[in-house]
């Protein structure tokens, strides 16, 4: 199985971030973000040894889900100061590498990831691991797609297949949107239904499999239940509506533009030389290393 490597650009960008310290150049420079994005890609390509890659961006425009919803995401606060000006310098680096990066007005980093994977799905021999540590895309595990997120700062990370998300979430992949839309998503804002929490929004999928199926067989639930589900049966679908992601935004999918052997390493090198980034450079040449085709006429062991 070849692999297809999709990186949630915006979140490892702010996991990078929070997970080391504001260190700068010796002109000021402040490089955290992307030190720690460029060690994590290279962690990808040494230990996942990915035959595809792609990034997904998302875009300061208003997406749908803010004019269905006008307090979507709206408790968040602002990002740090020194946050989104190292952007342009990472993707900079990530241009020397020849790495896609997809971005659309009106459509999240995760909407360009559930389009991306649901064409890749239709590939042969190939399996979609999709980088971030939203777990809005659990939705979109598969028996060929995965969702790997680091669990600690950038250097561990868990794989979730479709057994893992249920084990995890206490409901299979399909039912995550529906999940959300009972015990709501406060990291997006997204209300839910008032006082049905997780386990019990896990409880009534296990019974009832889907949102429809709840209100379907209401008269069987606690009075207590009912009361919640009936005055808050409009903010359930509207909150079924936002957690979904988009499988059809308007990108264009062709396999051979994500191949990943394609660096320009004597450009990376002196971007990474620029960013006073010595121990990237030499994990760079170990790259080189690993990426170089075979000799002429020499046999390979596999």
């Amino acid at each position: 199985m070849k692999k297809l490597i999709l990186i949630d650009g915006n979140a490892i960008l702010h996991r990078a971030y929070h997970s080391l310290p504001p260190f700068k150049t010796s002109k000021g420079e402040v490089t955290n973000a992307i030190y720690g994005f460029i060690r994590m890609l290279f962690d990808i390509y040494t230990r996942i040894k990915p035959d595809y890659i792609g990034i997904a961006w998302d875009r300061k425009a208003i997406t749908f889900r803010h004019e269905e919803f006008k307090e979507y995401k709206a408790q968040r606060a602002a990002p740090p100061d020194d946050l989104y000006p190292q952007l342009p310098r990472l993707k900079e680096v990530l241009q020397t590498f020849n790495i896609p990066m997809l971005e659309e007005d009106g459509y999240e980093a995760d909407d360009i990831l559930g389009t991306i994977s649901h064409e890749a799905e239709k590939e042969q021999d190939l399996e979609i691991i999709i980088v971030t540590g939203d777990k809005d895309t659990f939705q979109l595990a598969s028996d060929k797609t995965k969702i790997l997120t680091p669990i600690k700062g950038i250097s561990q990370t868990e794989l979730y297949n479709p057994e893992k998300v249920k084990e995890k979430m206490g409901v299979r992949p399909d039912q995550i949107i529906d999940y959300k839309a009972l015990s709501g998503d406060p990291s997006d804002n997204i209300p839910g239904v008032q006082g049905i929490g997780p386990k019990q929004a896990s409880e009534l999928l296990q019974k009832y499999e889907t949102l429809d199926g709840i209100y379907e067989h209401l008269d069987e639930l606690t009075p207590g239940q009912q009361k919640k589900l009936t005055e808050d049966k409009e903010s359930a679908y509207l909150s079924q509506k936002l957690c979904a992601l988009i499988l059809d935004a308007p990108v264009q999918f062709n396999l051979d533009d994500y191949v990943t052997h394609d660096i320009d390493y004597d450009r990376a090198h002196q971007k990474l030389e620029e960013l006073e980034f010595n121990s990237l450079q030499k994990k760079l040449d170990a790259l080189k290393k690993q990426l170089a085709p075979p000799a002429p006429n020499q046999q390979s062991l596999f």
